[in-house]
């Protein structure tokens, strides 16, 4: 427990403890389980003190200096400590509700699972703070200083983060429900599986921001700054498509991809068995090599997954025209029969000599406008000698016909 004189001499009064610690700067400094709760500590000098367990509650610390500060599980309820130094402070599972730290020095502090619920940050350095599991929610961070902060787990629901700097935090699985971020400085900050829910992002600067595997639909999202500082101001409205944006802009192979992507692809539909995968190769490479085409295979192996629906609709919907393979395609029946209506895109269909297609083939082709009659090839020589004026030329001419009309 705590050294009872010590206890005595603080509550004597700040003059007389920060005497007393000058002149005794090497004694440990033990108050384990005090009560300091209402006490005026402006000014105190608790640096390397062991304060596990102390409550402060409602105390006035402001301008403290609780630097290194040895601090598991301290009550620092409603405490003041506006402008106080807690730099590398450990303060594991602390109490700070509502406790007001407004422009504290909070420089690698640990506050691993402390709940600082609707306690006043206002302007605090927190860069390199440790805040895993914290709960922060409530609570008031706007123009706090949060760079290379650890935040992975973070409760930060409806807080008040306008302005703060988040340079290079790490933000996995942080929850920011509903918290405002208006102005934030985002940039190069890591966001991992983190929550986003009805947030407000309105103006953050997120160059070089990683964004992955975002939750939630933020609340405002618009005008983020995509570009760096001293560059020319570039705002889009969707954090999950800033970092494309950024590339289309900035990297001309990028764009060059996108125009391939978008002018040249074809997307190659089937089932290839090993004894037709000859055939598969020979489309692919005559439509790479004679037509400039850029071929995109999508093999329907019934050994994989086969929720694939949004993959095919994807690549289609990127795709110049497309080619389906319905011989022993099962698969291919059943992605056709749900893209089919609902990408406007020209498919041409084909299948061996002597099989059909199945029954209900006929009712999709009156739901969908860029399906094309199915065309009966015998061999992959006479498929390759009409695929020009049989296979790439119809689905072409249908390609035109459902574009926009000027």
């Amino acid at each position: 427990m705590a050294d009872e004189n010590q206890v005595k001499l603080i509550k004597e009064g700040v003059d007389v403890w920060n005497n007393w610690r000058e002149a005794n700067s090497a004694v440990q400094v033990d108050l384990r389980g005090a009560d300091l709760s209402e006490r005026i500590l402006k000014g105190v000098k608790l640096r390397r003190a062991d304060l596990r367990d102390v409550k402060l509650i409602e105390a006035d610390l402001s301008g403290a200096d609780l630097g290194y500060t040895n601090g598991n599980r301290v009550n620092f309820n409603r405490a003041k400590l506006s402008g106080a130094k807690l730099f590398g402070a450990r303060l594991h599972r602390s109490n700070f509700y509502e406790a007001d730290l407004h422009e504290a020095n909070i420089y690698r502090a640990d506050f691993y699972k402390a709940d600082l619920r609707r306690a006043n940050l206002s302007g605090a350095v927190l860069n390199r703070a440790w805040l895993v599991e914290a709960d922060l929610s409530g609570a008031n961070l706007s123009y706090a200083d949060l760079r290379e902060a650890d935040l992975t787990k973070a409760k930060l629901c409806g807080s008040d983060i306008r302005e703060a700097k988040l340079n290079n935090a790490y933000c996995n699985s942080t929850d920011l429900t509903k918290a405002n971020l208006s102005g934030a400085d985002l940039q190069s900050t890591i966001l991992l599986e983190t929550n986003l829910e009805q947030a407000t992002l309105t103006g953050c600067k997120i160059y070089g921001l990683s964004a992955w595997g975002l939750k939630g639909t933020p609340n405002d999202q618009s005008n983020l700054i995509i570009t760096p500082e001293k560059e020319a101001i570039i705002t889009v409205d969707n954090i999950k498509v800033a970092q494309f944006i950024y590339l289309i802009v900035n990297n001309p192979d990028i764009r060059d991809v996108i125009d391939t992507i978008t002018s040249k692809a074809v997307l190659i539909l089937g089932r290839f068995t090993d004894q037709r995968k000859v055939m598969l190769d020979a489309i692919r490479e005559e439509l790479r090599n004679k037509y400039n085409f850029t071929p995109i295979v999508f093999d329907f192996d019934p050994a994989s997954n086969q929720d694939i629906t949004d993959t095919v609709t994807l690549l289609a919907r990127m795709a110049r025209f497309v080619i389906a393979d319905l011989t022993d395609a099962t698969g291919v029946q059943q992605e056709l029969t749900l893209i089919a209506p609902e990408v406007l895109v020209a498919i041409r269909p084909i299948i061996l000599k002597g099989q059909q297609p199945w029954s209900m083939f006929n009712d999709l082709r009156r739901r969908s406008r860029g399906l094309l009659p199915v065309y009966e090839y015998t061999d992959l020589d006479d498929l390759l000698q009409v695929l020009q004026n049989q296979i790439i030329a119809p689905a072409e001419a249908k390609r035109l016909e459902l574009m926009p009309q000027a």
